[in-house]
């Protein structure tokens, strides 16, 4: 008799860990976010161009994601620097095709301690 109410009791606590367990994967929950898109530059919270700097080819095309802190793109003046990203930007993103090659240092005028570059081969 006593064994029988032991693993009786014992079935709760199985359904219970088995329940946990079989909802964990199927909601996603833990699991990673989705990569950025290549070719990527984030304009961080922490006011940080990631990654500082980027290397590219000939045509292609980079994305300026802006998270929850608005940041804009100054490119410094030269021959086949893309159009600047002016504005307040925050929670967008905005692409810019580099066509020449060369290095295109670029700021954030919001935080002119935010650098960074991109290399066009």
């Amino acid at each position: 008799m006593f064994r029988v109410k032991t693993r009786f009791a014992f079935v709760p606590l199985v359904v219970a860990l088995v329940g946990c367990g079989s909802s964990y994967g199927s909601t996603g929950v833990g699991t990673p976010p989705p990569p950025p898109p290549p070719n990527t530059v984030d304009a961080t919270p922490s006011e940080l161009f990631t990654p500082a700097t980027l290397t590219v080819t000939v045509g292609q095309t980079v994305t300026f994601a802006f998270g929850s802190l608005a940041h804009n793109v100054f490119f410094a003046a030269q021959a086949g620097a893309p159009a600047d990203i002016d504005g307040l930007n925050a929670n967008t993103s905005v692409q810019r095709q580099f066509n020449t090659q060369g290095t295109y240092n670029y700021t954030c005028h919001i935080h002119p301690q935010m650098h960074g570059t991109v290399v066009v081969q």
